[in-house]
């Protein structure tokens, strides 16, 4: 990036202009060879581990949820009344005219093969359920039937062939079984529930490995060829991100695989985004200064030790600022947060190491020429010269020096008007049907599913009770709204067992279990259910959603002002002010409120979205906010560097004017990388899709371009304060 140094201060420049002894470039030469070769070594050790990492995805939500959560309590104590811990697959058999005598003997002969279903490599579904199927239940209607087949959920991780897993496997050696001996009859068969939702989204993801990061790099390909108008240098910046990935990968494998991170789908695909998207736009930052410094400097060489020893600079401090800001994740008490702040932050310092080191190796192998068909000269050309000119950022400096005041006010107002829509974002959670953009098997079962039988049969809620306290139990569960029924018993049908003096009583709800709606049940069944006494839990899928919820709340509360605070820390540090470090943080809350608020009006009028995962506002706080504050970082290092020479204000117009350019193209860059998301048909990830690209280009193109420095140039010299720079008297 061409943000520092600066045409005027040539004296600087022409200290560095002796001719290098022909030793010194040996030693250069050599060096390239040994990073080039090193990175090479990497990749070949990288690039298969990235796609092994869907091997060591975690993607139980219960498993997300912390210690205390009553939820998790009560999982722990209903694992002690089963053998095994189910998943359960519903497979729901329709007929519209009615089910027959014949239609009973078909569902019946399926459960009676299910067991010896091929999963492939000589293994049958049998050797992995946790009881034997058996049990057809009809509808009140006469028009369904509901089988339930359970996997032992302790297996459901287990690869049986090609990668596939043993929860994948089952789902579509039941539906190939389907096919052959139900569909013909004239059935309608849908595999749902749990486990016919888990197979779904691992369909969903399985675009992550190749479709995701194929995408991301086309994008980010097309764009740099219109920036950079050059065939080979393109390529040179994808191979420093699919290298820092490869790093990335090299880390994150093993930490995953051994239990010290989680690494779930989600922050597998954003893992990707995240480096290829960094890594491009730090490329972007030390190729446009190397390409400026290559118009005072003969040699290569020297050139590309001022360019890197400018960019170091604001280019560590961004990966800084991003990476304290994942690892603030780590605060959260859901695991699936907490596993991207570690994961996130790995990549992000691959993206790092990777810029800083094997990019500038393969710019200086190539030299000049790598900038073909456009080689730059030894002509002393700065881009400080267009300051004032009729070239768009010439234009926009020149506006924001005519009339700060009213450019920062007008522009305030806008992106506070978009805020004031930002209450309207719904993130109260979805259930997992509406979390798919396709319409998949398991959401069309669900959905017929309810018109036979209770929403939420086959997903109960179970609440952990004192035997003696059995009965008070079900009589007031039965009595809240939304519950159908309630029964003591490990599951419907068997006889109650008790454990260390409890029994398990199983509640089934009138509305989907992972819906909204049922939530709400949920949380009135335990207000009700406290009255008889602290020992009695509510637990079970619907009652994980709500913590889940709680949780998310709680981590909004604590996670946001941490992240501030870091970005605040670092800023100040970066700036020597405490002005500017206020300025460009209040700035970015002021632009992330703006998204959240267009978003809201995007997803709730234009695309119709169902609402929103409750961990969604803090995905988006931590990528808009600490990727956000990047470009900010980047202008104003090259102002405050401007200043020194030039005063402040003519600092910030010279740096707004040759920053410009390339801030823009990293924010485009960024956007459409993370635009790559939306490639992937689940709901979170078209959000935080839209969110993050929206975002980022309303950084770059009005935050950083309008409202920061025009509030800088009012403030003048006070930006600076406390640091001498805001006392010493201007050129």
């Amino acid at each position: 990036m061409d943000q520092q140094g600066s045409g005027t201060d040539q004296h600087h420049r022409a200290e560095h202009k002796a001719p290098r002894r022909k030793s010194g470039r040996w030693a250069w030469r050599a060096a390239i060879a040994a990073v080039l070769v090193g990175w090479l070594v990497l990749g070949a050790l990288g690039g298969p581990t990235v796609g092994r990492l869907s091997e060591v995805q975690e993607n139980d939500n219960a498993n997300f949820l912390p210690k205390q959560a009553e939820s998790t309590l009560v999982a722990d104590q209903a694992a002690k009344f089963v053998d095994s811990r189910a998943l359960p697959y519903f497979v729901l058999i329709e007929r519209e005219s009615g089910i027959t005598a014949d239609d009973l003997v078909a569902a019946k002969g399926f459960l009676a093969k299910v067991g010896d279903l091929d999963l492939g490599a000589g293994k049958k579904l049998g050797d992995y359920l946790a009881a034997p199927a058996q049990q057809v239940i009809p509808s009140e209607d006469r028009k369904a039937l509901l089988l339930t087949v359970e996997l032992d959920g302790d297996k459901a991780d287990e690869v049986v062939t090609e990668g596939e897993t043993v929860l994948f496997a089952a789902a579509d050696s039941m539906r190939t079984e389907i096919k052959q001996s139900l569909t013909p009859t004239g059935l309608q068969v849908y595999v749902t529930g749990p486990g016919g939702v888990f197979a779904d989204f691992v369909v969903a993801f399985g675009g992550i490995d190749g479709i995701l990061l194929g995408v991301a790099l086309a994008v980010v390909f097309v764009i740099l060829l219109i920036v950079y108008r050059s065939p080979v240098l393109p390529i040179a910046v994808l191979l420093t991100a699919v290298f820092g990935l490869a790093l990335a990968a090299l880390v994150v494998y093993p930490l995953a695989e051994n239990d010290v991170i989680e690494l779930n789908g989600q922050s597998q695909g954003i893992l990707f985004i995240l480096v290829v998207g960094a890594a491009t736009d730090y490329s972007l930052l030390l190729v446009s200064r190397y390409k400026e410094e290559l118009h005072d400097y003969e040699s290569k060489f020297d050139a590309m030790r001022v360019a890197w020893r400018a960019s170091i600079e604001p280019i560590a401090a961004s990966a800084a600022t991003v990476i304290l800001g994942l690892l603030c994740l780590l605060l959260s008490q859901l695991g699936s947060t907490k596993g991207l702040g570690p994961v996130g932050a790995i990549g992000i310092a691959g993206a790092l190491i990777s810029a800083m080191t094997f990019l500038p190796a393969v710019l200086l192998a190539f030299g000049r020429r790598i900038f073909w068909p456009s080689i730059p000269k030894l002509d002393h050309v700065h881009a400080s010269d267009q300051v004032g000119g009729r070239k768009l950022w010439g234009r926009v400096s020149g506006l924001v020096g005519r009339s700060p005041r009213k450019v920062w006010a007008i522009t305030a107002l806008a992106l506070l008007a978009c805020g004031a829509f930002l209450p309207t974002f719904k993130a109260s959670g979805i259930s997992q049907e509406e979390l798919f953009l396709d319409k998949v098997e398991s959401v069309t079962g669900q959905e017929q599913l309810a018109k036979h039988f209770d929403a939420g049969a086959g997903t109960p809620v179970q609440i952990l009770t004192p035997q003696g306290k059995a009965t008070q139990v079900i009589e007031i569960a039965s009595q809240v709204d939304g519950v159908g029924a309630a029964a003591i018993g490990a599951a419907p049908g068997t006889p109650p067992k008790v454990v260390e003096g409890n029994v398990l009583v199983q509640a089934t709800l009138e509305v989907a279990a992972d819906s909204p709606e049922a939530t709400k049940v949920v949380e009135h069944l335990r207000t009700e259910l406290d009255k008889v006494g602290p020992e009695v839990l509510v637990g079970g899928t619907t009652a994980i959603n709500l913590d889940v919820l709680d949780a998310s709340e709680r981590d909004l509360r604590v996670i946001i002002p941490a992240i501030l605070l870091v970005i605040f820390v670092v800023l100040m540090l970066l700036l020597r002010s405490i002005t500017a470090a206020v300025l460009l943080v209040v700035a970015n809350v002021i632009s992330f409120a703006a998204t959240v608020g267009v978003s809201a009006l995007v997803f709730n009028h234009v695309f119709g979205f169902p609402g929103a995962d409750p961990s969604i506002p803090l995905y988006a706080f931590v990528f808009l906010v600490a990727l956000g504050i990047d470009y900010s970082i980047f202008l104003m290092t090259r102002v405050r560097e401007e200043s020194i020479h030039q005063g402040t204000r003519p600092g910030i117009l010279v740096g707004l004017a040759v920053t410009g350019g390339v801030i823009t193209s990293a924010g485009v860059v960024l956007a459409a990388t993370f635009s790559a998301l939306a490639v992937l048909p689940i709901l979170f990830l078209v959000q935080i899709a839209f969110m993050v690209a929206f975002g980022v280009l309303l950084d770059t193109t009005v935050v950083r371009s309008l409202l920061v420095p025009a509030l800088s140039y009012d403030l003048g010299r006070k930006v600076w304060w406390p640091s001498k720079l805001a006392r010493a008297k201007q050129p």
